[in-house]
């Protein structure tokens, strides 16, 4: 049985928004409203007060999924909420020929069939349309890159200002070191007149090689200062959570080491197969897809020592810490360390589905893995002895991201039928939030004991969390490079991940070429291997 106690009750419930339109996000509230209005006291406190500089956004691939889903709708929300200011531009930069007049039509259209745009006041649209412009050509010449220099020129005169700009790189990765050479032809990237910065979408490379030969060609244009290599995992509230919970809260510090802690579980779970993207992910897989990036992001923000300051500098220091402090692991220990998986058929949500090698356009015989488990261990001194697991994969059973610290058992079992392990469980997806399980005596005449489970969700605050884009764009927007992965954060992940990929990238007639995929039923947690890896006497949290 399992009891649960909700933390962060409120007397007054959430409005209704209007049954034909989605809820408003809430942000401006000065600490003297504070329960002011009878409304949901842990609303105060909750204004936006940055504001950027006048400035231009320019988004590269614009006409793709990622501008259309995510990026256009998360700036439209900053937009809407009074974030961005008047002096506010977006240039459009495609491959598609293309008017001005089609591309606002465009980003209209994504604007209001997005699922990521907040509600719509009356008359923004119209508003925003006019802050749009477009600018086509081939990304290789000099030509695209002139007319977005004459884009800046023009946002200057509208702005009267300087010619700060933004640019978003929101294509394939085979086209970063283009696009960063073309805006460095033609000056693009000085800051004479202006401040510069450029965003680069993962895969920030495709190995340790190339990832190191994409930083240098990157720095023969821009300043690390000047680049910012997003990963959206990291503009998530609870990511962000995780360093208030542990570092401003004196009950937690203490005791999040070696002594206390046994194991720490950090999962990332995918319900959907391949979704029609055979053409990236055979080449990807899940390691670069996603253990090289987001969980490894979500490894160093759980074991970093605490930074001595809320900076940028000081908190990508402590995470490239820990990055150098993990084991290394060699292809000759990635047996012991590693499981890989493929999913075959089976069954998702009482409908049946295809196995990964019967996909559209995956190889026939396909050794690309959709599911990884990793075991890494921290060669410091808070966290010797303590394994960090790490496992994602598609296809199975739900959609969940958590980092779950698993704590040791007392060291004196004084009741009967034993007890289970505290575990403090940071859920990053869905239903984002903080749970703490521990054990309570059960009513009765009898001491028996029963786990619990205190559970905080954000919606306790009565505001719809915002898209983790808007964070970040807001904050390379600001020079707030603190939620971006640095030049040696990058490097340092690919050094964990390689011995694992020249293990499993073998060709065929190489040793360990064919694993016997498919080795996990689409619908269940995994393959078999994974509940070995993770020990006799620890299992995986059902989730």
């Amino acid at each position: 049985m399992k009891a649960t106690a909700t933390a962060a009750k409120t007397s007054t419930a959430k409005k209704s928004a209007p049954a034909d339109k989605k809820p408003r996000k809430t942000r401006a509230r000065t600490p003297s409203d504070a329960g002011a209005d009878g409304q949901n006291p842990f609303r105060a406190l909750m204004r936006r007060s940055r504001a950027p500089e006048p400035a231009t956004l320019v988004i590269f691939g614009v006409t793709g999924d990622l501008a259309k889903r995510k990026l256009l709708p998360a700036v439209f929300g900053l937009w809407q909420d009074g974030l961005l200011g008047s002096a506010f531009n977006i240039v459009g930069v495609g491959r598609q020929d293309m008017t001005d007049e089609a591309f606002k039509d465009f980003a209209i259209e994504a604007l209001k069939s997005s699922k990521e745009t907040d509600a719509i006041q009356p008359g923004n649209l119209e508003k925003f349309r006019e802050l749009l412009y477009y600018e086509f050509g081939d990304f290789a010449g000099d030509d695209v890159y002139d007319l977005v220099g004459k884009e800046l020129d023009r946002a200057e005169e509208a702005h009267g200002g300087r010619k700060n700009a933004l640019f978003y790189l929101s294509t394939p990765p085979s086209l970063f070191e283009p696009i960063s050479n073309g805006l460095g032809r033609l000056g693009l990237a000085d800051e004479s007149e202006g401040w510069r910065r450029i965003v680069i979408e993962k895969p920030f490379g495709h190995d340790l090689g190339s990832a190191r030969a994409l930083n240098d060609a990157i720095h023969k244009v821009w300043d690390e200062s000047q680049v910012y290599r997003i990963d959206h995992y990291l503009g998530k509230e609870t990511v962000q959570n995780l360093m208030a919970i542990r570092f401003g809260n004196a009950i937690f510090e203490p005791i999040w080491n070696r002594g206390y802690v046994d194991h720490v579980q950090i999962t990332a779970s995918e319900d959907l197969g391949l979704e029609g993207r055979a053409g990236y992910y055979e080449e990807a897989g899940v390691v670069r897809d996603m253990l090289q990036n987001h969980l490894m992001q979500l490894f160093a923000l759980t074991a970093m020592e605490a930074p001595a300051a809320f900076d940028a500098d000081a908190i990508r220091d402590e995470k490239t810490k820990v990055l150098r402090a993990v084991k290394p692991i060699p292809k000759s220990r990635v047996k012991e360390v590693a499981v890989r998986g493929q999913y075959g058929p089976g069954t998702m949500y009482g409908d049946k589905v295809t196995g990964y090698r019967e996909e559209p356009n995956v190889r026939v015989g396909s050794a690309t893995p959709t599911y990884v488990a990793v075991k890494l261990e921290v060669d410091n001194w808070r966290w010797q002895g303590v394994p960090f697991f790490l496992r994602t994969g598609k296809r199975l059973p739900k959609k969940v991201t958590e980092i779950a610290v698993v704590f040791k058992r007392p060291p004196l079992g004084i009741f009967p039928g034993g007890l289970e392990r505290n575990v403090l469980a940071f859920r990053i997806q869905p239903d984002e939030g903080v749970s703490l399980k521990f054990s309570s005596k059960m009513p009765g005449q009898e001491m028996v004991l029963r786990e619990v489970v205190m559970d905080f969700r954000y919606d306790a605050f009565g505001a719809q969390l915002e898209s983790p884009y808007s964070r970040l764009i807001l904050d390379a927007l600001l020079g707030d490079a603190t939620l971006f992965p640095r030049e040696d954060e990058v490097d340092h992940a690919w050094q964990i991940v390689s011995g694992i990929l020249e293990m499993w990238d073998t060709k065929p007639g190489q040793a360990d070429h064919a694993p016997e995929f498919p080795n996990y039923t689409s619908g269940t947690w995994g393959p078999e291997a994974a509940d070995q890896l993770i020990g006799p006497d620890r299992r995986w949290r059902r989730l």
